[in-house]
């Protein structure tokens, strides 16, 4: 079985900035694309970021201050927030397409969400 867990939410002042981390557990399975989405509440979930072979893509309420990237030895995708905004409070969620070796099929698994609260 493959696990992802997020790390690194928590409350921050606007202006300020957080770095959230996404590891994926298991054995033997190939990591092809990552994605950040979040919540908010009341609110539907927003894709935020995601990276593909080096390719990024952002949500265009989050261009210029998130930034995400990937360590590949480590399993892990980051998602850097700077200027965080109150509008950027929300349950932040990793999802990854795994391929585990010995199943035919790309799975896309996701992880247990974090809490980021940007108030003063």
């Amino acid at each position: 079985q493959v696990q992802l867990v997020e790390s690194g939410g928590t409350l921050v002042q606007p202006g300020g900035s957080l770095r959230l981390s996404c590891a994926a557990s298991g054995s033997s399975f190939t990591i092809y694309s990552m994605r950040w989405y979040r919540q908010a509440p009341g609110k539907q979930r927003e894709l935020v970021a995601s990276i593909t072979s080096g390719n990024t893509n952002y949500a265009d309420s989050v261009k210029g201050r998130f930034t995400i990237s990937r360590d590949n030895a480590k399993n892990t995708v980051y998602l850097q927030m700077n200027s965080l905004k109150p509008e950027d409070t929300a349950v932040y969620s990793c999802n990854a397409d795994i391929k585990r070796i010995g199943v035919p099929i790309i799975t896309t698994y996701w992880g247990q969400g974090t809490q980021v609260t940007v108030s003063s």
